[in-house]
């Protein structure tokens, strides 16, 4: 089984290129020129993508092929005060340039949008501004000249005091995401609401890949045996041009065990590996770490001094 790594938004290693300089609505209210004040959203829109491409060069130097963007690329991107805004337009040869670099270097990038971002909310305005949020993430794909297809990760959204109707909801509320967005979406199980068994129910309902987050279902339903599921897991994906991906990261402290760590910890990381091993041929495992591209050359690391694993490259190995 091939395992590729992959890790999210920024480096610790490459120096003033944060991919999410941003402005906020008091600092542009500041510019009594409107039109200047817009131009400057769009240098740091720019400046934000300009370093997309570093950072895309630094994991390719690495042979890392698997990455999460940032999804503050757009300062005030969908700020309600700003409407008539066509932010794609100034960015066009930068999202060209990223196009041209990740189809080079056969890249596979994604988004995973904030956690206001909720389809199953019970309020209009919540699921309208949602949506508004999912189509910015939509057009940066279409921009990067990405298929938008499976490239959004989601968690299910909030409970609301009641987890079997706020299910419902979400299907309810399903019917009115536009198909290119419903295309583009990804499931996740989360850390305190929706189990990997719950977000599988919509997984399987409405045809959407669940992504797996193992830290998640360890420290929401850990007294269930997640093996059970797997295979559950893994048909979600069998319409996918994309192969399977998962969630890993580590608790920081047993004070919070939701939090996560600098850095993986590879005990856990191969305990679940060598459960799933044979099951797919291959799994694309997104880093969730504070320590970003370091937890993943670490990880690496710790991985050359395993009998049963292969060193592919930089970023990915397989397990025997």
């Amino acid at each position: 089984m091939l395992v590729r790594l992959g890790y999210v938004a920024m480096s610790v290693h490459l120096q003033n290129a944060s991919p999410s300089q941003t402005m906020t609505f008091a600092q542009f209210q500041r510019l009594k020129d409107r039109d200047a004040a817009i131009r400057k959203l769009e240098r740091i829109a720019n400046s934000n993508l300009e370093n997309c491409l570093r950072l895309l060069k630094h994991n390719s130097g690495h042979d890392i092929a698997f990455f999460r963007f940032s999804s503050k690329l757009i300062p005030l991107a969908n700020h309600e005060e700003l409407p008539g805004w066509d932010y794609i337009l100034p960015l066009k040869d930068k999202l060209l340039a990223l196009a041209s670099y990740i189809k080079e270097h056969n890249m596979r990038v994604d988004f995973h949008p904030d956690h206001f971002v909720v389809l199953n909310s019970p309020g209009e305005d919540i699921l309208k501004q949602s949506l508004k949020t999912l189509r910015m993430h939509y057009r940066l794909l279409r921009g990067m000249r990405v298929d938008p297809k499976h490239r959004c990760v989601l968690h299910v959204g909030g409970g609301y005091s009641d987890k079997e109707m706020a299910l419902e909801q979400f299907i309810m509320n399903w019917g009115d995401v536009p198909r290119g967005i419903q295309d583009m979406i990804m499931l996740e199980n989360d850390d305190t609401t929706f189990t990997l068994h719950e977000t599988l129910y919509l997984g399987e309902k409405l045809a959407v890949p669940v992504v797996f987050d193992y830290h998640h279902h360890l420290t929401n339903d850990g007294s269930l045996d997640w093996r059970e599921d797997w295979p559950r897991v893994v048909e979600t994906w069998k319409h996918s041009a994309l192969p399977i991906k998962m969630h890993i990261s580590s608790p920081r402290d047993e004070r919070d065990p939701r939090a996560h760590a600098d850095y993986i910890d590879p005990a856990m990381f191969l305990t679940f590996l060598r459960e799933i091993k044979g099951s797919v041929s291959q799994v694309d495992c997104m880093i969730e770490a504070k320590q970003k591209d370091e937890a993943l050359f670490q990880l690496m690391q710790d991985m050359q001094k395993q009998n049963d694993i292969e060193i592919v490259d930089g970023a990915s190995f397989y397990i025997k």
